[in-house]
């Protein structure tokens, strides 16, 4: 063997490790371990050994995760729960424990579900198999039998209550529908109390409003983005207005009356003559419907589909495209969509390319192309799976990868206006990043276009790349053409994310990302935590003497060393603190070494938020509370108060710290 870089996937070599071939590396690992069997009398027994061994890792790779899960590829995430339920009841090793093979088994079929269930990671199966994911996603971590009997999706089997995931929360409650939504965690006991009321309230409410429930435990990051800290939570969503919480007494009562305050209705009598003409118009005023049947009820669900897309068509901009007047010349920006009917993350894309078309009107046209019926033009731009998002300008085309929603389409395109990724080659590496003024930090991302773990990446790199923007600059650098240039940068495996540091006195000095998860937040997180501290710690002392006696505004973190949740936000915290700096001082309390500091100042759950402005002569004892972890909503939220204090205050002179 060779140290040198190999350019081509599925290759085997002791100088470079692809995460695209893990099944390779464990192959090699028992071909040396079954080594010292082929000798002598024992041959044949190693060889047969060790063709048990290939075709078992030849079967552990080839299972279509379909199969294994037994749904067919038009298959819908509530089908996909259900199907992978009723195996686990069968399957678990806990039903099974005379079998040693179980294990293994129903690891296959955990790994099946973990991917299929998720709207990015099933397209990229979808187009490229299992090379296209992530080798850290095993599947291996499973729960107990009892789990999957009693925890296992709560609400999955109750028609009037629809679960939703990361990948259609965003399009539910921005669809101009009123929906209240349960956040519940599949452990929670006071969940489980909650059910049977949240079944008879769906059955109440069914037609009026939407009800929705969201597995935590199943969609932890979604949670956490809409402040989620207790369970169950309850909210009324509806689009373009801020959420709001049920504090009531968890009663069908209390339910249903909380519920009303947010409807106002007219009476119109619907037929076949106006029902289109009726619907589209009241939504091009605003107004939304409720629909009552004098007969068959079993029309419910088309009446549905009619009032969505009579809102979403008024004023939307996408063509419908064919052979004859798809945009082959491009002369124009076009955003074309292929999809396949039957299949749900192309449903679930539609209103998400309207909403973007009317926010990009005039500046890009859109289209969608359906691949079941124009076949042969679908196979002409190599369409593997759907959607299928592709952008045309002039002789550029581009594949999107990102989130199937608006803004990731909006952030897509204007990353390809301004991107937000320098592409880096030996040249401008060695200029940038090696010579890199004091203080400047560099995130970089070494890959090889035909890694999949690779090219899954690429998205959630840009998007980090956004989130960053003006704190730290991202850079890729393509290692199959400067094959060398990698090498001799002891790159070993793809992608290999890297931060340089501020320090320009050591331009060769990196570290390494190790983490779990490759996606755009918790990398944004680890380079954060590299960034100087901007915030201030605070003892009981300076907490009297600057926040409580002080004539500076403040922003305070109130969090405990051992809380997971204070971890995370820590970085987010350290960007409030840096965009704030100069109008709001920014601070943090350690609650367990100043627990009286915390207790006297109402703190109950970790972490809290708390601003505190300066009000003249007087000041909020106990702050103002912001339920948010996020840093723009912080901010804004600060800013916002600011804007609303008395100009005198607001012209204060700025403050240092």
């Amino acid at each position: 063997m060779t140290s040198s870089l190999r350019s081509k996937p599925g290759s085997i070599d002791e100088g470079i490790i692809c995460p695209c071939v893990p099944a390779a590396r464990a192959l090699l690992a028992t071909v040396v371990a079954l080594g010292g069997l082929v000798m002598g009398r024992r041959r044949v027994l190693g060889g047969l050994l060790l063709l048990l061994v290939l075709s078992a890792a030849v079967w552990a790779e080839s299972q279509d995760y379909y199969s294994l899960l037994k749904v067919n590829r038009e298959a819908t995430t509530r089908e996909i729960r259900q199907a992978f339920k009723k195996l686990a009841l069968t399957m678990h090793p806990d039903k099974n424990p005379g079998d040693s093979t179980a294990h293994d088994r129903f690891v296959q079929v955990n790994r099946a579900y973990e991917v299929l269930k998720d709207e990015d990671l099933r397209k990229k199966y979808d187009k490229y198999g299992e090379k296209g994911l992530d080798e850290q996603q095993q599947g291996g971590r499973y729960e107990s039998w009892n789990f999957y009997r009693y925890d296992f999706g709560i609400y999955d089997d109750d028609l009037e209550i629809i679960t939703l995931d990361s990948g259609d929360f965003e399009a539910a409650v921005n669809s101009g529908e009123i929906w209240f939504i349960n956040f519940y965690f599949p452990r929670c006991s006071h969940c489980h109390e909650l059910a049977p009321t949240w079944r008879e309230f769906a059955k109440e409410m069914d037609g009026v409003i939407r009800i929705g429930a969201v597995n935590c435990g199943d969609n932890n990051h979604l949670c956490r983005s809409k402040g989620i800290n207790s369970y169950p939570s309850l909210y009324i969503f509806r689009a373009g207005q801020r959420p709001e919480k049920f504090n009531e007494e968890r009663s069908k009562d209390s339910l249903v009356r909380f519920s009303m305050k947010f409807i106002t209705t007219a009476v119109t009598e619907l037929w076949q003559g106006n029902v289109f003409s009726e619907i589209e118009s009241a939504y091009a005023s605003g107004l939304g419907w409720l629909i009552t049947f004098c007969c068959d009820t079993g029309g419910k669900d088309v009446l549905y589909n009619i009032v969505g897309f009579a809102r979403d068509s008024v004023r939307a901009h996408v063509t419908t495209l064919r052979p004859d007047n798809f945009p082959s010349d491009r002369k124009e920006p076009w955003l074309v969509d292929f999809f396949a009917p039957w299949c749900p993350p192309c449903r679930a894309l539609l209103p998400e390319l309207r909403k973007a078309s009317i926010q990009l009107a005039g500046q890009m046209k859109f289209g969608t192309l359906d691949c079941t019926i124009h076949h042969s033009l679908c196979s002409t731009y190599n369409i593997q799976a759907y959607p299928t998002t592709v952008i045309f300008n002039g002789s550029s085309v581009h594949e999107y990868e990102g989130q199937h929603s608006a803004d990731g389409i909006l952030e897509f395109i204007q990353d390809l206006v301004n991107p937000s990724v320098m592409i880096l080659d030996p040249s401008s590496f060695n200029e940038k990043v090696k010579g890199r003024a004091e203080g400047q930090i560099w995130a970089v991302d070494f890959y090889a276009p035909w890694c999949g773990p690779c090219q899954a990446l690429i998205p959630e790199w840009r998007r980090m790349a956004r989130l960053l923007s003006g704190q730290i600059l991202v850079g890729s650098v393509d290692c199959q053409r400067f094959q060398s240039f990698c090498q001799g940068q002891s790159v070993r495996s793809y992608p290999e994310i890297r931060l340089y540091p501020g320090n320009s006195r050591q331009p060769d000095r990196y570290t390494s990302y190790n983490g779990w998860h490759r996606d755009a937040h918790s990398l944004r997180s680890w380079a954060l935590s590299s960034l100087p501290k901007a915030s201030v710690d605070l003892t009981p002392e300076s907490f009297k003497s600057l926040v409580l006696s002080g004539q500076d505004h403040w922003i305070l973190d109130f969090y405990a060393p051992w809380c997971g949740p204070c971890q995370h936000f820590a970085p987010e915290f350290e960007v409030v603190a840096r965009v704030l700096k100069g109008k709001v001082r920014a601070g943090k309390v350690d609650c367990q070494a100043h627990h009286q500091t915390c207790q006297s100042a109402g703190i109950t759950a970790y972490p809290t938020v708390r601003f505190y402005p300066y009000l003249g002569t007087r000041r909020v004892r106990t702050g103002e509370h912001i339920n948010s972890r996020d840093s723009n909503v912080i901010v804004d939220v600060v800013t916002q108060r600011l804007q609303r204090l008395s100009p005198r205050l607001q012209n204060k002179q700025k403050v240092t710290v």
